[in-house]
């Protein structure tokens, strides 16, 4: 069999070295005009995650979901530590504080206006999720996980993968929402909707993991 395999892969090199490759049929527009006629969205990267690449996008917010998973299941059985290292003196709290501001007020015009500008659902769930490790290092753990529960965020965040998966089927199939004007805040039809929906995800999805890791842990 080990033959086999090394006959095949030199078939396959001697291939690569005697065939043609055939010249790429090059349209009149740019690619980029393209995929930002074809989404309606200024921001090609966004039509591309969210339309021309959407199966990929699908299963990468399936695949964050169960890495979030896979971290509360191995950390389950770990007896927490007594100490939860944070910061304590006042101005390293006020900077971070501060920092959690503007990393949260980013992470909502990434996710609002993603599609008309760099940036977008997973970057705006990024900077979501760095506010909410800056306040998890400067606030009582007890504290964090009582607003965790309260807002119900772990509930949030499976019905927000659940509804970005049936939006995303939708668009598969071809049921589109209209595009409307191009660079308009409500334009590019369910891209800005995906938008939103992937950075809830990943910004809760932040949140519980960090959870973890302090009560597990005791640090981030």
């Amino acid at each position: 069999m080990k033959w086999i395999y090394i006959v095949a892969g030199i078939a396959l090199y001697i291939k690569f070295l005697i065939l043609p490759n055939p010249a790429p049929v090059l349209m009149d527009m740019s690619i980029v005009e393209a995929v930002v006629q074809d989404s309606g969205v200024p921001n090609a990267v966004s039509g591309i995650i969210f339309r021309n690449r959407l199966y990929d996008t699908i299963f990468e917010v399936v695949v964050f979901t169960i890495a979030i998973m896979g971290a509360h299941f191995l950390l389950a059985n770990e007896r927490p530590p007594a100490t939860v290292y944070q910061f304590t003196d006042q101005p390293s709290i006020v900077l971070a504080r501060l920092g959690a501001t503007i990393a949260a007020l980013v992470s909502i015009e990434l996710a609002i206006r993603g599609h008309l500008s760099p940036g977008g659902g997973f970057a705006a769930g990024v900077a979501g999720g760095t506010a909410i490790g800056l306040v998890a290092i400067t606030s009582s753990p007890e504290w964090m996980q009582a607003i965790y529960q309260r807002w119900r965020a772990a509930i949030l965040e499976k019905v927000s993968v659940l509804i970005f998966i049936i939006f995303a089927v939708l668009t598969l199939v071809g049921i589109e929402l209209p595009h409307g004007e191009l660079g308009a805040l409500a334009s590019g039809g369910v891209i800005p909707i995906l938008n939103i929906l992937v950075a809830i995800k990943v910004a809760l999805g932040s949140w519980a993991a960090i959870l973890l890791f302090i009560r597990y842990r005791g640090l981030l």
